[in-house]
This record gives C-alpha cells, sequence and structure tokens, in this order.
C-alpha cells in the first residue's frame, strides 16, 4: 500500500500540468470584425511562474476553419508542453490569406501578420520577436504561410508550406480565389502580383527559414518543384521534402512533425 500511494503522489502533480487549448474572439480593426482563433498554450506559459515561448502560427486549407489543425493533429496539445511552443490557429476563411484587391471585407494578411501578432504578444508570453515567430500551413494555408512571410520577413522568422499552392496561376477556376482576385482572364496582372512564386525577389538567402513539404502524389506537386528550382536560382537556403503522399490528412498530420521539427531547431538558434 505504501508504494501505491508514494506512486499517487507522483502521478498527481503531473496530471494538473497540460497545455491549455482557447477559441478565443480576436477582434480585427482592418476588416471591422472578429475572427475566431484556437490558440494552445504550453504549461509553462502559463501561471505566474511563466516564460515567454515562441509561437507557431498553423494556417488551415480551402473550406476549413481555426479549429482544422486542432481535429487534425490532436496532439497539437501534448507537443506544446513538449516544446514549450505556443500553437496559433486562425480562421481565414477562403481568403488565400491576401488582402484581397476586389473584397475590402477581406484583408487576412493585415490580420494575421499585424493584428493577430500584436494580440498574441500583449495578452500571451510570447518571444515577441521574428526570433520567436514561424507560420506554417497546408494546401491554401501552406500559400498564405509562405505569402505573409515573404512579405513580412521582420515579423516572421521562419516558413513552411505542407501540399502548398505555391503558384496559384495553374488553377484560375479553382478554390474561390477569382472572389478574392477578380477572373484571371481579365485580371491576368493581379494573378501574377498575388502568386507566392513571384514574391522571391523580396527576400535573399536568410531572411526566412524555409521548409516546403509536398507529397508525391499531389496535385500540387509541379508547382512545389518550381519553387524549389526558382529558390535554388536564387540561392536561397531552404529544405525541400518530397515523400509518398496525396494532399490530405493523413499527409498533413505527418508534415507537420517535420516542420515543428525545423522550427524548434530555428528558435534554438
Amino acid at each position: 500500500m505504501r508504494k501505491l500511494l508514494l506512486v499517487l503522489t507522483f502521478a498527481l502533480p503531473l496530471s494538473a500540468f497540460a497545455a491549455k487549448v482557447d477559441t478565443v474572439m480576436v477582434k480585427s480593426p482592418s476588416m471591422n470584425k472578429e475572427v475566431q482563433v484556437v490558440i494552445v498554450t504550453p504549461d509553462r506559459a502559463l501561471g505566474a511562474t511563466a516564460t515567454s515561448c515562441p509561437v507557431i502560427y498553423l494556417l488551415h486549407g480551402y473550406s476549413g476553419n481555426a479549429r482544422s489543425w486542432i481535429e487534425l493533429k490532436p496532439q497539437l496539445s501534448q507537443i506544446a508542453d513538449e516544446k514549450g511552443i505556443i500553437f496559433v490557429c486562425p480562421d481565414g476563411k477562403n481568403s488565400w490569406y491576401w488582402d484581397s484587391p476586389k473584397n475590402p471585407s477581406y484583408r487576412y494578411e493585415t490580420f494575421v501578420a499585424k493584428e493577430l501578432v500584436n494580440y498574441m504578444d500583449r495578452n500571451y508570453k510570447t518571444i515577441a520577436s521574428r526570433k520567436g515567430r514561424a507560420i506554417t500551413g497546408l494546401s491554401m494555408g501552406g500559400h498564405g504561410a509562405m505569402w505573409l512571410s515573404i512579405r513580412n520577413k521582420d515579423t516572421f522568422g521562419a516558413a513552411g508550406s505542407m501540399s502548398g499552392g505555391l503558384d496559384i496561376r495553374p488553377f484560375p477556376k479553382n478554390w474561390e480565389m477569382s472572389k478574392q482576385l477578380g477572373e484571371k482572364a481579365s485580371n491576368e496582372d493581379l494573378w501574377n502580383q498575388y502568386t507566392v512564386i513571384n514574391q522571391l525577389d523580396k527576400i535573399q538567402n536568410d531572411d526566412l527559414a524555409i521548409i516546403i513539404d509536398c507529397g508525391l502524389g499531389d496535385f500540387f506537386l509541379q508547382v512545389n518543384k518550381d519553387m524549389h528550382d526558382a529558390l535554388v536560382s536564387r540561392k536561397i537556403n531552404h529544405d525541400f521534402i518530397l515523400r509518398p503522399g496525396v494532399h490530405n490528412g493523413v499527409y498533413w498530420s505527418n508534415a507537420v512533425d517535420y516542420q515543428i521539427l525545423f522550427f524548434s531547431k530555428f528558435f534554438k538558434r
């Protein structure tokens, strides 16, 4: 009995320490509305003895929402505690994370890269520096993460993409992009301006720590290869991973582990 009681004594404190999952509404002044955000905070960033932790912003794909990542990767809470990382998952609608030139009610670049980052730094125990911020996402969110990081390299120090639509131009009829940019045939310049692969002139080598991951059976495989080639031609260092897999949750649930490892190494530099 004495041994059993001793085990319970040690077990109880362990169960008391766990990451906290919040669903909050964050005001966006630029869009004059509140945006739902899921935030996973590790135990070490909570309470009176809280220490500042790095943040990974996780962006969902087309038709997703703020809960997409916590449902796709239920282990995020455990990972947050193990790694000491805060995860932030905003609802980006089907915005492609642009400030739409056609739809003034969609200003998701401003929201994520400025308003949400400021909210997190005010209300959570974050490392309020680009050295403590990374951003990644899947599919539409992969495009969004690269778009936001390249254009806001003073805010984010590291960026990733999983199965990202890194060049939107081969897909003019898909995923409501025309709602944000107009029809491609009559808005060719906008489609050229608002695709990630044409933003690379804004960065130089080592401006961002970059990881790109795509499945060999993914319909975005070629645009990911093109992005890799463009980065190589500009002599911009990056990790580029191709592995068997298609455009689905099984692939992303695995891929995000590699991205978190990459970002963890970046945070420890």
